[in-house]
């Protein structure tokens, strides 16, 4: 793939990087790549309707052409994401009230969710918000804006790239050894983080949440929870490691995703290292759109709330995604009041870091549980304890082993006290190169002896 985008002309590399990319999307499955194409397709003529009015002078033009672009690229993701659950809820609902049963048709029970349509519909949409707002100039041709969107190396779990951050580079870009080299390193060493980091730690989180409450002691819990956080980091930021490796490699530079989130010193200090390219891109289309701070306090607070559960719902259709963002909105509005009236900057800063890593932690028990009631179930052996069982002690003992305790430490020292991989990588050293190069041989052996291990933000 690499050779052969190499070889070809430069005029027929996005035609190629397009080919290669929609070839790739549709390894799951090949119908899906007619929805990305149509979304594309619609999008492309919407962006052309926003610069013609744009030409002229025309908002009212302008504004049709965005709002075609956000309700069709909505639609799309709330009836593939959402329907379900609408249904679930509904049906829910009418048991509660005792309305009776609720028929669901068996197509929408059927509905399946296309890989990484969350990453792809937003990184879409905004093409065509940028160009209604001014922040970006229309694409030179519809196998650029395909290129664009469908870009293998972060289609399906990001980050989310704006047009307007690779924009020049789709008109012109250098390709150099040392930028090659940067890519192929950062590749290798995200691979290696995935196998042998995420896998490991998905294994004890595992051990701790299909253990079942009743089986689960309070240090078992916490062990797990801790695991889970650190599989979760290794995991997606090894992707984006890769997906940023790759750019490289074909000559893009993608934003970082991630700087360090767990030396966080507040959730507000959280949303500015995790998954940069999402609170960014929640910032700018939504929070910022409803009045941002902009309309007092009171209105500051909800709009705070209103993100963050809107930010928990894009992840998953889940009533525990919907907790998971009210958490987060809560802490980050409370935050922001206590920022008003309080100092807390006289705080030592592993107070800050261990407060922030309890509220970081409690969420993520929403994300990985199976449904609601687990989740509470589990936060209460977390925080209440639990019966202790004869099983629960010999669980305890295998989940507690030597190896695993070893293997978090090692999870632990990396994201604490190692810098992350931007810093790393920040200038090209060959003995770097030859380390990486190592990690990832040996991350593909254990690969294949562990068997498969997808990444945990595909489903997303």
């Amino acid at each position: 793939m690499v050779l052969g985008y190499y070889l070809i002309p430069k005029i027929g590399r996005h035609l190629f990087l397009t080919v290669v990319s929609y070839v790739f999307y549709g390894w799951w499955n090949p119908w899906f790549t007619l929805l990305m194409l149509a979304s594309t397709a619609v999008d492309y003529w919407c962006g052309k309707v926003i610069a013609s009015g744009e030409a002229v002078g025309d908002r009212g033009r302008m504004r049709l052409g965005m709002l075609i672009s956000v309700t069709s690229n909505l639609g799309v993701l709330a009836f593939f994401k959402y329907t379900a659950f609408l249904m679930e809820s509904a049906q829910g609902m009418a048991s509660w009230m005792e309305w009776g049963v609720l028929p669901v048709p068996e197509f929408f029970r059927n509905i399946v969710l296309p890989v990484g349509i969350s990453f792809y519909v937003f990184q879409s949409m905004s093409y065509c918000i940028d160009l209604y707002r001014g922040h970006a100039k229309p694409a030179d041709s519809f196998v650029d804006f395909a290129c664009y969107v469908a870009l293998f190396p972060q289609l399906v779990a990001g980050p989310i790239v704006r047009y307007g951050s690779v924009a020049e580079q789709l008109r012109s870009r250098v390709h150099t050894v040392e930028n090659f080299s940067l890519g192929v390193t950062r590749f290798c060493l995200g691979f290696a983080k995935k196998i042998m980091l995420a896998d490991p730690m998905g294994a004890i989180a595992d051990g701790a949440f299909g253990a079942g409450t009743g089986s689960l002691t309070t240090a078992m819990a916490w062990v797990g929870i801790g695991a889970y956080a650190l599989q979760i980091y290794f995991d997606f930021s090894a992707y984006s490691d890769m997906a940023i490796g790759l750019g490289r490699m074909f000559g893009f530079h993608f934003i970082e995703n991630f700087a360090s989130p767990y030396k966080s010193v507040s959730i507000t200090d959280f949303w500015r290292r995790w998954h940069i390219s999402l609170s960014t891109f929640l910032r700018d289309y939504l929070y910022i759109p409803l009045g941002g701070n902009r309309k007092g306090p009171a209105r500051t607070y909800i709009n705070l709330m209103a993100t963050m559960l809107l930010g928990g719902l894009w992840h998953g259709a889940s009533w525990n995604f919907v907790a998971w963002g009210a958490i987060h909105g809560g802490v980050l509005a409370l935050e922001r009041w206590f920022g008003k009236h309080a100092s807390l900057a006289r705080l030592p800063r592993v107070i800050k870091m261990a407060y922030t890593l309890v509220i970081v932690l409690v969420g993520w028990v929403f994300f990985r549980a199976e449904n609601f009631e687990v989740a509470v179930g589990y936060l209460k052996v977390m925080f209440v304890g639990a019966e202790v069982r004869p099983t629960a002690l010999m669980l305890q003992a295998e989940l507690l082993s030597g190896a695993n305790l070893v293997t978090m430490a090692v999870g632990l020292f990396a994201v604490w006290l190692m810098p992350n991989t931007q810093t790393i990588l920040r200038r090209f050293v060959l003995w770097k190169a030859v380390l990486g190069l190592v990690l990832f041989v040996v991350a593909v052996a254990m690969m294949f002896t562990s068997g498969f291990s997808p990444f945990l933000y595909f489903q997303f």
